[in-house]
């Protein structure tokens, strides 16, 4: 795809690129969200791994044709393993952004032009976009890196419309992270000057920076421990023993300090990447109540009620 095809199908979209961007993530968050209030599309389409099993012998609804199309929709899956391409789709996008950002190649100028006025005169700085970028890139390299030192056989599957909404999760994220820089890059060449610390950071990179890291080594050391059990067992480390999902909610803190971190002049967050915050959110929490029902019935509700489902005190 070429510089006129993206221009010409944001033309048609009609819609600043900045909006669509957080369009998308609201509204896939809100999809996700609806789909797993009926327990008739939730245990479908939702739950996957070890968590389906329990759910496939409760009720259905009664045979008929509504029943008999969501059955068929549920056969389409593919394996649990492909969440692999996820990490694999990020390095490649901030591997591609980097280079259209540092020469402003045409595909970033297609985005960029449609990005309105009112938005580019509120843009990130370089400095900013760069840290961010990097960090982003750091993300995916470390889960996809993850992925392949801590993989394991499994036959467990996942519904086809998770790693569709998956993939274009991680493609858009790539953009998210420096769209509302792009009024800056359109007007100042971007170096690799720019990605230097050594200044005196600012109040926000000095606090976002070190929480960012933090976050990151704790999940972490979540899939590694989570790695190191026996198949199906129950968490004993101490972070786990008052949280279900310890590496869900630091997911959460990452993308929140993303968020405050890539926040333009005079606001307190980027938008855009608080709508990609959202869809992170709604996502992981609901697989972390799935994974706490799913621990209650398998080890008992004594030994699961009182822990929290990603971050104490929250949620």
């Amino acid at each position: 795809m070429d510089r006129l095809d993206i221009d010409s199908a944001l033309h048609a979209a009609g819609m600043d690129a900045i909006d669509l961007l957080r369009a998308f993530f609201l509204l896939a968050a809100a999809t996700t969200f609806s789909v797993s209030i009926p327990s008739s599309l939730r245990d479908r389409f939702l739950v996957y791994g070890p968590r389906a099993t329990s759910t496939a012998s409760g009720p259905r609804l009664a045979a008929g044709d509504t029943s008999g199309l969501l059955d068929y929709l549920a056969t389409w899956q593919v394996p649990h393993s492909y969440f692999i391409q996820f990490y694999i789709a990020s390095v490649l996008s901030s591997i591609f952004w980097g280079l259209q950002l540092f020469f402003r190649g045409g595909v970033f100028q297609a985005i960029a032009s449609r990005v309105s006025e009112e938005h580019q005169l509120e843009s990130m700085s370089l400095n900013q976009i760069m840290i961010c970028w990097l960090l982003l890139a750091m993300q995916g390299s470390r889960r996809l890196w993850e992925c392949v030192i801590f993989a394991k056989p499994s036959t467990s599957k996942m519904w086809f419309v998770h790693w569709v909404l998956g993939l274009g999760f991680y493609l858009t994220a790539g953009v998210a992270i420096w769209i509302e820089g792009s009024g800056t890059i359109l007007t100042r060449p971007l170096t690799v000057d720019h990605i230097k610390i050594t200044n005196a950071p600012s109040v926000r990179t000095f606090l976002c920076v070190p929480l960012f890291l933090m976050a990151s080594g704790m999940q972490h050391d979540c899939h590694h421990f989570l790695f190191s059990l026996k198949k199906y067992t129950l968490p004993d480390h101490p972070i786990f023993r008052g949280i279900v999902c310890p590496h869900y909610g630091a997911e959460c803190v990452i993308y929140m300090s993303l968020a405050v971190l890539a926040a333009p002049p005079g606001q307190w967050v980027n938008k855009t990447m608080l709508s990609c915050l959202a869809f992170v959110a709604v996502n992981l929490g609901l697989t972390a109540r799935t994974t706490k029902q799913w621990y209650m019935q398998k080890f008992g509700r004594e030994e699961v009620q009182r822990r929290w489902l990603m971050i104490p005190y929250l949620y």
